[in-house]
Order: C-alpha cells, then structure tokens, then sequence
C-alpha cells in the first residue's frame, strides 16, 4: 500500500471498508483479498497487537483513554506514525508516512524570514496548523538548518520521533514521549537541566507544559513547538484559555516578552496535483507586542498587524493565497475556500482577473497609425 505512489500519506483502516489510503489529500481505497474485501474488526485488532507489541504503557492507553499514539518501521521501508483508537467499541488505526530524508528549507521553498527565526536566542515560537499541515516537517527543516550551521545543544520532546537528526555541526539529542520521559511537563522541566540551547516540545497539550515553555523562553532558552490552531489570533487565545482568569494579565506581559513568531499553516489543491503550503507569519515589534498585552480591540487585531507588517516579511493567509493565485498555483476557487475574508478574496481575484484582461477587453478606442502615408515631392 505504502508503496504504490510517492504522493501516499496516510493509510487508514476503519471496520467495514477496505483500507483506505490518502494521496495529495484525496482518499481512496485499496482493494484487499478477503471473503467481503471489507475490514473486520478482528483484522484492525491483529494489525493493533502487532504494532502495539508488548509495550504495556500503550495497551494501557488504549483501554482506559481509548486511543494511544506510537511509531512503526516497515523495514527499510518507511516509518510510520500510528495512532490506534475505538470508535463505536471497534478498533481503527490512522498510519501517516514519516519522511525518512530531512527536508532543508530551500526544498521546502519556506519564504526568507525563516532564516531570521533561527537565529534568535530566546523566546518561544510556535508553528501551528491542523492535523497534517505540515508542521513537524516546516519545523524539521529548521532544526536541521541550526543543526547545519551552529554549534549547539538542541534537545528535542516528541510523540513519537519522526525525523531523525544525526549530529552534525550541533548535539542533537531526541527523546521520545513514553520511552524516555512519562509526560510533556516532566520532560520538559528535566530539559531546564540538561544545558539545551534549542528546545524542541512537539505538542503543547495542558497548562503545566505551557507555563514551563514560557518559563524556558525567559531563561535563555529558544522554544519551538507546534499547537493545533489556525491563525495567530487563536493560538494567543487558546493559550490564555489555558490559564485562569485572575492570571491572565500577567500571562500576557509574559507572553509580550517572550513570543518571537507566531506561523500558520495549511496544504491546499495544487494547480495540476499536489499540494501547497501557504502560510501565515506573525513577528514581534511593538505593535505585537501591546497587542499582546492589552488585547484585541476595534483598531487594534492580528490581522491588521499582520498585514501591514509586509516590509518585515510578514502575511497573512489571505496574502498568501493571493499570491499563489496570481502565480497561477491555485485555482480562484481554491483561493475564495480556504481564506479567512470571502468577499475582500471575491473582490481581489475578480481584480486579478481584470488585469489580466484588460488589454483584451477594455479597448482604449483610440487607433496608432502604424504607417506613415507616403510624400510625393514633385520636381520644381
């Protein structure tokens, strides 16, 4: 299955279908030899017990939280990321494609202003998106640049690992959720002690791993980690969402004084298959920063920082997509699905489109003669 297209992402088995597989974002089902050709709950459990093995801490997930998380090497194959769950009281197993070659930055065609994340030295960024929008590859890309060029201890917390760093110009050091620490908050405070430069957390899930996150950040530490929201604005707010409401000024000159970048992330439909990564790109500057402290307000939101923060290498998803529309990678209908503003996005593809016709549709009504009549000049 795994190896029937390069474009596979995601195998999916579900009681009572065959399994399934994703390619660029599209599902569709691969044809399996059984009486019914459908799955049967007795085959997921046989696939789950093979790849849970005799990890208890697992078993033990899957029974009293009903899903549980973990990796899987299909040989040289390929390594997979696996979460197993229950659903009507069957079992179903999700497996995503882990790359095993680590991107770099110019691969990724990541904008310029990546270059500039990665050289701050303290604070925390965050890199969010849902579900398969390729935040741990966009954040691979940039350890492996610092892990390239600087001479560095990076200590990275994931569940599970899914890109594997060698040492390069940095120690790199990876532990993973399970194996080597029980939970996000303990590996995180045993990291304070352990002398990292960079700090990775994979997820952050509750408030004890975001307080030590911020604690690090203020400590000289750079955090990266990633959150499941879609834009600037809602990250800010599940954060303070996190934390009561008698500390939330507080949390907010903390947050003021620590967060560097806020990037945004979705896969959209490519113009003739695949998918684009547009993004959205929030720095620090004074504007941010009050913004964080005081909160949104009429003349005061994200969306407007943003994008005026163009000169800075900042935009918006809107932005983005605007410009992948003009360079002719998406669809104008792609571009009007996924932004943020429907009719501000009607109205600028509809002047994309203008621009590009106007020679054809808008004649000037005036005529260049193209020839000079001829002068006759007559002998004197």
């Amino acid at each position: 299955m795994i190896s029937s297209s390069e474009g596979i992402s995601d195998l999916l088995f579900a009681v009572g279908k065959p399994p399934v597989v994703e390619e660029h974002g599209i599902l569709s089902e691969f044809p399996i030899d059984t009486p019914t050709g459908l799955l049967e709950d007795a085959h997921i459990q046989q696939i789950a017990a093979h790849v849970i093995g005799k990890d208890e801490r697992l078993r033990s997930d899957l029974e009293t939280l009903g899903s549980c998380d973990c990796s899987y090497a299909l040989g040289d194959l390929a390594r997979m990321r696996v979460n197993i769950f229950k659903q009507n009281g069957r079992h179903a197993i999700v497996m995503r494609k882990l790359q095993t070659e680590i991107p770099t930055l110019e691969q990724l065609e990541l904008p310029p202003i990546f270059r500039e994340m990665i050289k701050e030295k303290n604070g925390i960024i965050f890199v969010t998106g849902a579900t398969g929008s390729g935040k741990t590859t966009t954040l691979a890309a940039m350890l492996n640049e610092l892990n390239r060029t600087q001479k560095i201890h990076i200590l990275t917390l994931e569940d599970p690992i899914e890109f594997l760093h060698p040492h390069k110009e940095a120690l790199f050091n990876q532990r993973q959720l399970g194996k080597d620490f029980p939970d996000f908050a303990s590996g995180l405070r045993a990291a304070l002690r352990q002398a990292p430069k960079v700090i990775l957390v994979g997820e952050i899930r509750d408030r004890a791993t975001m307080e030590i996150a911020i604690t690090a950040s203020e400590t000289g530490h750079i955090v990266f980690t990633t959150m499941h929201t879609i834009n600037a604005g809602q990250t800010i707010n599940r954060v303070l969402g996190m934390f009561s409401k008698d500390e939330e000024q507080q949390l907010r000159q903390r947050l003021a004084d620590t967060v560097r970048y806020v990037v945004s992330q979705r896969l959209v439909q490519k113009v003739g298959g695949g998918r684009l990564l547009v993004s959205e790109i929030m720095g620090s500057s004074l504007r941010t920063r009050e913004t964080l402290l005081y909160g949104e307000g009429e003349n005061r939101t994200f969306q407007e920082i943003i994008e005026a923060g163009g000169t800075m290498g900042w935009h918006t998803f809107d932005q983005s997509l605007l410009t992948a529309y003009k360079s002719d990678l998406i669809t104008d209908e792609t571009a009007i699905i996924f932004c943020a503003h429907k009719n501000k996005m009607r109205r600028d593809v509809d002047m994309v489109k203008k621009l590009r016709n106007m020679t054809y549709e808008e004649p000037s009504g005036l005529r260049m003669d193209m020839e000079a009549e001829p002068q006759v000049w007559s002998a004197a």
